[in-house]
């Protein structure tokens, strides 16, 4: 049995882009959109959870189809393995964490 293809999808979304891994990629049945479907999340064992994955997790748990518009998606890739799901800075590439964090290095008082 041949195995199940799995993409990486780069989208921008609110000024973010949202890397997500699917198992099908295609042209929607909406004009201008593309369609993305099976959505996989890794599975790992990890003692570290990941909260970005979580809250991306969170946010497309219900989802069975996600159509995109064509002009926010900037990279479709086949994988061989699902990477972490993540959300990055548009300007900077920078991960996203979806809580803010105390600044590093600033004293109080």
């Amino acid at each position: 049995m041949a195995a199940k293809k799995l993409y990486r999808v780069a989208f921008l979304h609110h000024g973010k882009v949202y890397e997500l891994n699917c198992r099908a990629v295609a042209s929607s049945s909406l004009w201008g959109f593309v369609e993305i479907s099976g959505i996989v999340f890794e599975t790992g064992d990890a003692l570290v959870v990941d909260p970005t994955e979580e809250r991306l997790r969170a946010e497309f748990e219900n989802v069975s189809v996600l159509h995109v518009p064509m002009h926010s998606v900037l990279r479709v890739e086949e994988v061989r393995k699902p990477g972490q799901a993540v959300i990055r800075d548009r300007e900077s590439g920078e991960k996203v964490m979806p809580f803010p964090l105390s600044p590093s290095g600033r004293s109080k008082g």
